[in-house]
Formats: C-alpha cells, sequence, structure tokens
C-alpha cells in the first residue's frame, strides 16, 4: 500500500536504470547482431515430439456434430467455437508477435506454434516456424481442439487415470516428469478419449476413459507457464545465453531455470486456491460457488448433458461449460471479420455472448472500494481470483486506476488515469498502473544491438523490469520468489492481495468518481508489432484489425461514487489459510459491522474451530507468512485481544472496540484455538485485514 507519487514514472525508471546498471557486460558485443541464431533445439521442450507417428487429430467440426447444435447455453462446441481456445490458431495478435519473435530469434516459433496449433505442431507442419506450414485443409488453425485436449496424458503416473498411460509415459524419449510447462504436453498417440466423467460399460459411439487429469489445474498449467529456454539462469540471477549451449536443449529443462514469460499456473499453485477450494459467494463457479482449480472458474459446471439429447447423452449437474472464460475484449470480432464462420464455429451472438461473460469475470476478479481518510482519497482494489490480476501474456496488457474529483455542481476538477478513447491513448503518469514490463539487460542489449531497457522483443527479453500486478489470495514472497514470479520494483506485504493507491483531494472537491479498467492490447504494443516488422504484414494487419474494433477499447471493472461527507468504511479482506483442522475444514476469521469510531459495532467472528476448546485471537499491525505449529502464522508483531471458550459449533463472536486513535490505522486479527487430534494440539484460522475509519 503505497502513496501515488511512489507509482509515478520518475520511480519506475530508478528501479529499472538500477537493475540495468547491475547487469553482466556481454562477451561479444561487437558482433551484436540480429536475429540470434538459434534452431529448433534450443526450444526443445521434453513430452510427446512432432511427427511422433500416432493417429491425427479430428477436426473439431465432427465434435460438433454430436457435441453441438442442441444448446448454445451448455453446449462444449458451440461454447469452445467461441473461445481464445479455439481461435488460438487464428489470432492475429499471435501471428504479428510470432514474426517479430522469428525476426528477433530464428526458430522461436517452434515454443509458440505447441500451443496454439498443438496439432499442427505435433504433426510436424509446425516447420517452418513462423506458421506458414500450417495447414487449413488438416484444420491445424483450430487452435487447442476438443481432440487435442482430450487425448492429452497425465505427464505423473496416477492409478486414477487410465491404465494405458503407463505405457505412453514410459515410451516418452523425453519425459517431462512433474515440472511440466511451456507445452511439454503428452498425448496418446491412438484415439482413446479422455475424460472426467465414466460412460458407463454400453457407452460406444467413440473408445473412452475416465481422467482425473482433465478435473486438474495441472492440465492447464501445461501451457498456461511459459518460459524462454534460450535463457540459462546465471549464479547472479541473470538470464543469459552461452555460446556453447545454442543448438541445444536447456541444460535442466527446469522452468525457473528459464526466463520467466508468463506464471499463471504458477501464481494459482502458490495462492489459496492451489491448496483447497473457496466459497466465491457466487462470482465464480456458475452454479457451484465452491471453488478450487482452474476449471471450476473458467468452466463452471452446470445441469447439463455433454451430447445431443436424441443420441442418450447423460443429464449431470456437474457438467462443466466450455466456454474458458477469460479477459480477450476484442479479438473475437476481428477473426470473424477475416475468417469464413463455416470455419470458426463463430457467430455473432456467439461473439456477443463470449465477450459479455469475458466482462463478467472481469468484474467478478476485483472489489473496487474508494473512501476518505482527512485530506486523501484511498482507492483499494482487492484480487478475489486464483492468481495475478491481471496475468498472462503482459505484452500490452494492463489495468488502471481512473478517478474524476468533482465540485458539489458535479464538474471535473481534476482527473487521473484519463485514457482518450479517440487517440487510444492512457495517462498512466497520474495513476496506479498495473502492469508487468519485460525488458533487456545490458547483456541482452550488447548483444543484440537493442538498447537497454523495456522492450516488447518477447523473444530476447531477458529481465523484468516492473511487475506490480495485484498478487492472489494466499501470497508468499519466498514462495513466488522460487517460481519467478515475485514483484518487482513493487512491494507486496506478505499475504497482501490487495493494493491500495492514496489521491490527495483538490480544494473544492466534494466527491469523487472512481473507476478500474483493464485492456487486452495497448497503443504501444499494436504500435510496436506494426512498426518493428519488417518481414511480413502480419503487424499492419493487426494494427488494422485493432482500429476497426475499437483500439482494444478498456474494459469497466467496477466503479464507485464517493460523497466524501458521507465516506464509506473500507470492508475488512480475509487473508491466508491457517491449518487444516482435525475435521477436515479450515476456520476463519470475518467481520460484521462497520470498523468506525462513530458506528463502533465490529464484531469478529470465528468459525471452523474445533467445538468446545479455548480459542486465543490475536492481534498485529502486518501480515506475515511463518510456518507456525503445522499451520501458517499471518500477522506480527502481535498481541492477545480476547480468549474465549468456542461454542458447540466451533464458532464464537465479540466486539473490537474502535477508539480516534485508532483512524487511519490498520489491524490484522487471527485466532488460534485448541485441536488437540491435530499437529502440536493446536489449530489456526485465517487472518482477517481490518482499516478503521471515523
Amino acid at each position: 500500500m503505497t502513496q501515488l507519487s511512489k507509482h509515478l514514472t520518475p520511480v519506475r525508471m530508478v528501479a529499472i536504470c538500477t537493475l540495468l546498471v547491475g547487469a553482466t557486460t556481454a562477451l561479444h558485443s561487437a558482433q551484436a547482431q540480429l536475429p540470434l541464431g538459434t534452431n529448433t533445439q534450443d526450444f526443445h521442450m521434453p513430452g510427446t515430439q512432432a511427427n511422433y507417428g500416432g493417429l491425427p487429430f479430428q477436426a473439431s467440426f465432427n465434435c460438433g456434430q454430436c457435441h453441438g447444435g442442441y444448446d448454445e447455453t451448455v453446449e462444449p462446441h458451440g461454447l469452445w467455437a467461441s473461445s481464445m481456445m479455439a481461435q488460438a490458431g487464428r489470432d492475429p495478435i499471435f501471428y504479428a508477435a510470432l514474426a517479430l519473435a522469428e525476426q528477433d530469434t530464428t526458430n522461436s516459433g517452434d515454443l509458440c506454434l505447441r500451443c496454439h496449433a498443438p496439432g499442427g505442431w505435433l504433426a510436424g507442419r509446425a516447420v517452418p516456424t513462423d506458421g506458414s506450414g500450417l495447414d487449413n485443409g488438416f484444420d491445424d488453425f483450430d487452435g487447442v481442439t476438443c481432440h487435442f485436449c482430450h487425448r492429452m496424458v497425465d505427464p505423473i503416473a496416477d492409478v486414477n487415470n487410465p491404465v494405458s498411460d503407463g505405457g505412453i509415459l514410459a515410451a516418452l524419449a523425453f519425459p517431462p516428469g512433474a515440472d511440466f510447462h511451456g507445452g511439454s504436453f503428452v498425448v496418446d498417440p491412438n484415439d482413446l478419449r479422455r475424460g472426467p466423467f465414466d460412460l458407463g460399460p454400453n457407452f460406444f459411439l467413440h473408445s473412452w476413459d475416465q481422467s482425473e487429469f482433465h478435473k486438474d489445474s495441472a492440465l492447464c498449467g501445461t501451457c498456461h507457464d511459459v518460459s524462454n529456454p534460450v535463457f540459462e539462469k546465471q549464479p547472479d540471477g541473470s538470464f543469459q545465453v552461452p555460446v556453447a549451449s545454442v543448438g541445444q536443449p536447456h541444460s535442466t529443462g527446469a522452468r525457473d531455470e528459464m526466463f520467466a514469460l508468463e506464471r499463471t499456473f504458477s501464481e494459482w499453485e502458490m495462492s489459496v486456491y492451489g491448496v483447497t477450494s473457496i466459497d466465491s459467494g457466487g462470482r465464480f463457479g456458475g452454479d457451484h460457488p465452491i471453488v478450487q482449480s482452474c476449471q471450476d472458474c473458467h468452466m463452471p459446471t452446470t445441469d447439463a448433458t455433454a451430447c445431443s439429447p436424441g443420441l442418450g447423452g447423460v443429464q449431470r449437474p456437474d457438467m462443466p461449460k466450455h466456454y474458458f472464460a477469460g479477459s480477450n475484449s476484442w479479438v473475437l470480432r476481428a477473426i470473424d471479420s477475416v475468417w469464413p464462420d463455416f470455419e470458426t464455429g463463430l457467430t455473432p451472438q456467439r461473439i456477443a455472448d463470449a465477450e459479455q461473460r469475458n466482462r463478467d469475470m472481469l468484474a467478478a476478479a476485483a472489489d473496487l472500494e474508494a473512501y476518505v481518510t482527512g485530506t486523501d482519497l484511498n482507492v483499494r482494489i482487492t484480487n478475489l481470483g486464483g492468481h495475478k490480476l491481471p496475468t498472462g501474456y503482459a505484452e500490452g496488457r494492463r489495468m488502471w486506476i481512473e478517478v474524476q474529483f468533482k465540485d458539489a455542481g458535479g464538474t471535473i476538477l481534476q482527473e487521473h488515469g484519463h485514457y482518450d478513447m479517440a487517440l487510444a491513448e492512457l495517462d498512466g503518469a497520474s495513476t496506479t498502473v498495473y502492469e508487468q514490463v519485460q525488458g533487456l539487460d545490458n547483456y541482452m542489449a550488447n548483444l543484440t544491438g537493442i538498447a537497454a531497457g523495456p522492450s516488447f522483443h518477447f523473444s530476447l527479453n531477458n529481465t523484468i523490469l516492473l511487475d506490480n500486478r495485484i498478487p492472489p489470495r494466499g501470497f508468499d514472497s519466498a514462495a513466488f520468489a522460487s517460481r519467478s514470479a515475485a514483484p518487482v520494483a513493487y512491494t507486496y506485504g506478505e499475504q497482501q492481495h490487495w493494493d491500495k493507491t492514496t489521491f490527495p483531494m483538490p480544494p473544492g472537491a466534494t466527491q469523487a468518481s472512481v473507476r478500474l479498467f483493464h485492456q487486452t492490447t495497448s497503443k504501444e504494443y499494436i504500435e510496436f508489432l506494426r512498426d518493428e516488422n519488417t518481414t511480413n504484414t502480419t503487424g499492419i494487419d493487426a494494427y488494422n484489425l485493432w482500429t476497426t474494433f475499437g483500439k482494444s477499447a478498456p474494459v469497466e471493472m467496477g466503479s464507485v461514487q464517493v460523497d466524501f461527507a458521507n465516506s464509506p468504511c473500507p470492508q475488512p479482506i480475509e487473508f491466508g489459510l491457517g491449518k487444516l483442522t482435525s475435521l477436515g475444514g479450515y476456520a476463519t476469521v470475518t467481520a460484521t459491522g462497520t470498523p468506525s469510531v462513530t458506528a463502533n459495532d465490529l464484531m469478529l467472528h470465528v468459525s471452523g474451530g474445533i467445538p468446545n476448546e479455548l480459542m486465543v485471537c490475536f492481534a498485529g499491525p502486518a501480515t506475515l507468512s511463518q510456518p507456525h505449529f503445522g499451520g501458517n502464522l499471518l500477522i506480527t508483531p502481535y498481541i492477545r485481544v480476547a480468549q474465549v471458550l468456542l461454542d458447540s459449533n466451533g464458532e464464537h463472536s465479540f466486539p473490537i472496540n474502535v477508539d480516534p486513535t485508532m483512524v487511519g490505522t490498520a489491524t490484522a486479527y487471527q485466532a488460534i484455538f485448541r485441536d488437540n487430534a491435530s499437529t502440536f494440539g493446536i489449530g489456526m484460522s485465517s487472518a482477517l485485514w481490518v482499516e478503521f475509519c471515523e
């Protein structure tokens, strides 16, 4: 939580320059040139390899004959067709970025195509690696297809997966093991279609087997942790391209020894969602708001059948919707304008529905609050998703706060974070912009001839200069650092999954309008793709589509209006996880009332503890991530504020007296209670962050 001045561009640049000054000097600066002379071995990843000899993949159109055409709201094929998974092989931004990557680093497209066009890649048609060898006649542009996903094999042997998986894994020349990432997938060479359900002994329409892997977030993690294997991590933590390693696979294959491009799966895995299911309060999960996995949120279940009722499809209460909702705001319309509907499966209604789902998911991902302390307006954003906010592909993707200070008549006196829709330009210097900025250090600058500093040269970037994206609940700085996912040039407290920006209120202002925005493709990025491409027309093509379809107009994630004379109090935030109790659940601390001096009605409520056992509630001014008696101590330093017996339900409520000295301060609360059947004989709750107001 920082003052606005700490977010501004000059401070960002100081941090960036500091990183660059400490970078390693290149060995061959006199020979700096592009492209880097890499080949496909530099981008080799374990798992099933191209030209592996397996049966070809079915066109998703064929799947749609049974799994579509009966109910647009639930049928797998229609929903899949309107997702970016289905259109990953047609995305114009992808091809513009691919052209630049190939232009900078020869054969780097091999890494990209394996996840964007896996059918073509496995069949050997990703050579040449610029995508020109993909064949529409073989449905290579169908992206991440039905048949590809449902032939994926768990890289880790598991008795809950098909028996045949053991032989498939044993036959691999390059098994991925537990550290699978970056498209290191394994597929069944035969047409055995896997899924989470038992189809029964009489099902005969196609071969099948039940697979627990298809309910596991690790399946998604196969392609949603992305690293650049050209780079080898050095003892000082920097990343270089050792001369001896050029033309060879990465020396270890470990994701954390490669330069981190995306860490969405790791972010989830290190969040509380990676440990247990969480009640989303209806934000995520559709009919089942208790969520944990990627699938729970991005493929929520409903009561439906997965195939045409005329074929005898079973009505299931937990059938996943295959719409893969995300955050892309405009690319489906661009694809639809270039490709025929009979190939994409897109229709105007499907596009409209998909874009609305994405808007809904963005709105659900964060809580936006604004409140007054003294002469300052505080804007607080709480990340309620299972990964950073925003996450994924960092190039051109950002989120920001807009504040308009107004007088009593509604006239705007001052604005922060203004976005000019006509020019597609953001005043980022006056507000907080949440983003990741990658770039080149001095070593790569000397090697390539490109200036050190921020860069959209995706395949050449070897350093992260800024990452202030909001972590998910459960953020542990050491754990995130171990996965190359720590904040950079920005500070979040332990377990902190929220951020606060303080805006001084200008004279005469009596109210403020606050909005939170997300943008898929910034002007700076699309112009880079247009201007730097000397290879083909994909850059200008993407730019023209971006212009035609609204210049990636920002999507509003939330808005609040604040009357300074009647400012609300910020809501307490539950954070972290304590310790699994001997009863098999997690205890929580929640609140009712408001943390204000005026109301003085704040009540804390502990639930999920051990019935009729002693409970002590502690309080401290700061958050913490520290192993403690088999659980997690979440506050520091701490004092005792209550000692009671939990009732027969393992619950208790007690008041917190709010006095004037507490206004403008914050306190974290956590409960510890007896749990004699647990390790060390104690249990620990989650914690609660409370900011006090007048």
